[in-house]
C-alpha cells in the first residue's frame, strides 16, 4: 500500500459577533470542521486563549490524533504477530509551553495504553507491538516531539 495519500477538511470560523475581529476580545474562536460525509466536529479555542471548552481545540485534536494512530497501528501490529486484542483503552496526555511571544510548542505526549490479551502466552509480544505501532503510525512520525508509551497489558 505504496503512494501518496491526500486529505482535505474545511474550516469555517463561525465567530463573528457583529464586528468581526475588530479587537482582541470581540471574537469568538468558534470553528466548523467538516469533512464530506461525515459530521461535523464543533471547535474553538482552548479556555487560556479565549476559547470554548465545551468544543474541541486543536491540542485536543492533535493528541487524539496520536492516541488513535497508534491504536490502529497497535492492532495492526498485534494481528501480524498473533497476539489476540480483547480491549485496548489510552489515557493519553500530553504537553505544551509557551514561548513567551505568542507562540509554543508540544513538547511530549505520553501515551498509557491499557491492553487486554487473550492468553498470558501473548504478553510479551503485546508489549513488543508497542514498538512496532510506534514505527508504523504516521501521525507520531509527524511530529518533532517525543511520543512514549507507557503500556499496561492484562490477561482476560
Amino acid at each position: 500500500m505504496n503512494g501518496e495519500h491526500h486529505y482535505h477538511l474545511r474550516s469555517t470560523w463561525t465567530g463573528d459577533r457583529g464586528s468581526g475581529t475588530s479587537g482582541y476580545r470581540d471574537y469568538d474562536r468558534a470553528v466548523t470542521l467538516e469533512v464530506d460525509g461525515k459530521p461535523a466536529i464543533a471547535a474553538s479555542a482552548d479556555k487560556p486563549f479565549r476559547g470554548d471548552p465545551a468544543k474541541w481545540n486543536p491540542e485536543e485534536l492533535l493528541l487524539a490524533a496520536l492516541s488513535e494512530c497508534h491504536l490502529l497501528s497497535y492492532l495492526h501490529a498485534c494481528v501480524t504477530t498473533g497476539v489476540v486484542v480483547t480491549a485496548y483503552e489510552d489515557d493519553a496526555s500530553g504537553t505544551m509551553q509557551e514561548d513567551g511571544n505568542s507562540g509554543g510548542a508540544f513538547t511530549e505526549v505520553v501515551l498509557r495504553p491499557r491492553v487486554r490479551v487473550a492468553d498470558e502466552s501473548m504478553v510479551e509480544a503485546a508489549r513488543a507491538a508497542h514498538k512496532q505501532a510506534r514505527e508504523w503510525c504516521f501521525i507520531a512520525n509527524s511530529v518533532n516531539f517525543p511520543v512514549r508509551h507507557e503500556p499496561e497489558i492484562t490477561v482476560g
